[in-house]
C-alpha cells in the first residue's frame, strides 16, 4: 500500500491504490520548471527530489502509423522514435502535440502520467527500467511523483519493455 500521501488523489494514484500495490508519493515545488524555456519538466522533478535522472522516467504521447502510444524513457535520454515504432509494431512513429497529449490523456503537459489515462493506451517503456528496484513517473500532476517496482507498471498498463530510448 502507500507509503506516503499528499492531498488530493489523481486518477493515476486512485488506479495505484485500487490495484493495491506498493508506491510512495513525492511532492516538489513544479516551479522549478518554467515555460520560458529552464529544464525539461522531467529533469527539474528528479533535480527537485534529489533522483538520478536514469530513476525518474518521462511520460510522453507518441503517434505510431497514427494511433496514440505512451512511451516511457528515463530523463536522461531521448525517445528513439524508429525503436518506439518498431516496438509497437508499426512503421513510424512522431511525437504527439501537446494539446492532443493532454486531449487524449486527460492529464495537462508535465504532469501526463501512464497511471489512470482516459483510456488504455498500448504503452512500451525502455527496457533500462527492468534493472531498477523502484522508478518515478508522474503521478497525474505538476509537482507529484510516484515511486513503484516496474513490475506493477507493467502489469497496471499492460507495457511491453523494448530498448525504446537514445543518449
Amino acid at each position: 500500500m502507500a507509503t506516503s500521501r499528499t492531498g488530493g488523489g489523481t486518477p493515476a494514484t486512485t488506479a495505484a491504490a485500487m490495484a493495491k500495490i506498493s508506491y510512495r508519493l513525492h511532492s516538489y515545488a513544479a516551479g522549478a520548471h518554467a515555460e520560458g524555456g529552464q529544464k525539461p519538466y522531467g529533469e527539474a522533478a528528479a533535480d527537485a527530489l534529489g533522483v538520478p535522472y536514469e530513476r525518474l522516467f518521462k511520460t510522453l504521447l507518441a503517434e505510431v502509423d497514427g494511433d496514440p502510444t505512451v512511451a516511457l524513457v528515463p530523463v536522461s535520454a531521448d525517445l528513439d522514435l524508429k525503436a518506439l515504432a518498431t516496438a509497437a509494431g508499426g512503421k513510424r512513429a512522431k511525437l504527439a502535440e501537446p494539446r492532443t497529449a493532454e486531449r487524449v490523456t486527460g492529464y495537462v503537459v508535465g504532469g501526463i502520467s501512464p497511471l489512470g489515462q482516459r483510456r488504455r493506451l498500448p504503452t512500451i517503456m525502455d527496457a533500462t527500467a527492468s534493472g531498477l528496484a523502484t522508478i518515478f513517473v508522474s503521478a497525474g500532476r505538476r509537482g507529484l511523483q510516484i515511486e513503484l517496482a516496474p513490475a506493477d507498471l507493467i502489469r497496471l498498463t499492460a507495457a511491453r519493455l523494448a530498448a525504446i530510448a537514445k543518449k
